[in-house]
């Protein structure tokens, strides 16, 4: 039986919804299904004996590089994001479907503005089920980011009253330390900020620890492409105040390299506790007294960077118009002149770049 956690808003299991899907409901319209796999197939294979018709509304996907939703059809599409569909007895039930595993290394972030949409809007309308395959981590995870949304809870304070409707749910360890960072960032999932950035290269990490090959599309846009040049210059209207965009230039060449946007800030002189990542044995040491300031800026890998795409563990960072040396990348780490220590690194000497705006 679904937990009821505000007006319209339940939370449960698989059973729950499968029950819904097959009987109807005269309460709940709309369900939301956060399993590994978005598509309907997953309750059949659960429970051969029953049958869902569905009717598909549209599917979104990511656009990595991007971390936006892009339509079917788009040929840059990678994963797919959610999948809605009309569903159940005589398909009077809206059901969006999110492929998310029960995992800690599981990107919950990049679910979370459509998952929360789709409550939103389902709750103007009629109630809404939210649910996982036990109704514990996933689904608690969800709603817990709704109410810190809606109601700007803490990550503490959200559970809390979501335990107090359903006692024992229990979000992934990896689920609360995203939920504590969507707090940080401000109930929001902001792409610019600097917590999203460690976390987005921490994930690109663990994929490439996992041997998983990295392709280009899940980096950065190359900010000296023409299109991304003109956006920033048109972004702005005539009355408005032009925000100056720093931007990072070879120092041969005068090619656009990297943005302020682009940059992954570190805390100086933290070494390796900067991130929770295992420190290679060995390289050359840095005393943080030795220099106040650091002598390279550390970015987000962009789509300019080849040699990172080619796959190998470390190289250089060379300019994509003149073949200059700008830095170096090391998925295991590098550490900055100021002792800290990050990872994964993607670096370029100051003394090759220039800093000029856009």
């Amino acid at each position: 039986m679904p937990y009821l956690v505000r007006e319209h808003l339940y939370i449960g299991d698989i059973e729950d919804a499968a029950k819904i899907l097959q009987n109807g409901s005269e309460e709940i319209s709309y369900i939301l299904s956060v399993l590994s796999s978005a598509s309907i197939s997953f309750f059949s294979e659960w429970r051969s004996e029953m049958v869902f018709p569905t009717k598909e509304i549209r599917k979104l996907y990511f656009r990595e590089s991007k971390q936006e939703e892009v339509l079917e059809g788009d040929k840059d599409k990678k994963k797919l994001m959610c999948l809605v569909e009309y569903a159940g007895k005589d398909l009077k039930l809206v059901r969006m479907g999110v492929p998310l595993r029960d995992m800690e290394r599981e990107n919950l972030l990049d679910y979370l503005d459509v998952c929360l949409d789709f409550i939103d809007n389902s709750r103007k309308e009629r109630s809404v089920l939210v649910h996982c395959f036990a109704g514990v981590s996933r689904s608690a995870s969800i709603i817990t980011a709704y109410l810190m949304r809606t109601e700007q809870l803490s990550q503490e304070d959200a559970l809390e009253s979501l335990r107090q409707s359903c006692e024992f749910v229990c979000p992934n360890d990896g689920f609360l330390d995203q939920l504590k960072m969507f707090e940080d960032m401000g109930f929001k999932v902001d792409h610019t900020s600097p917590i999203y950035k460690r976390f987005h290269l921490k994930i690109l990490g663990d994929s490439y620890n996992r041997g998983e090959r990295i392709d280009s599309s899940q980096f950065g846009v190359d900010p000296g492409l023409p299109a991304v040049a003109d956006s920033s210059e048109s972004s702005t209207s005539p009355n408005e105040t032009t925000k100056l965009n720093p931007a990072y230039r070879c120092k041969k060449c005068r090619r656009v390299v990297a943005l302020e946007d682009n940059v992954v800030e570190h805390k100086p002189g933290e070494g390796e506790t900067c991130f929770k990542w295992q420190k290679r044995s060995g390289g050359n040491l840095f005393n943080s007294s030795d220099e106040h300031e650091c002598s390279s800026i550390f970015l987000e890998p962009l789509r300019w960077m080849k040699t990172v795409e080619e796959g190998a563990l470390e190289g250089k960072l060379f300019c994509p118009h003149c073949d200059a040396r700008l830095g170096y990348f090391n998925w295991s780490g590098i550490q900055c002149s100021c002792g800290s220590w990050i990872t994964p690194a993607f670096q370029l000497h100051k003394s090759r770049v220039d800093i000029s705006t856009l």
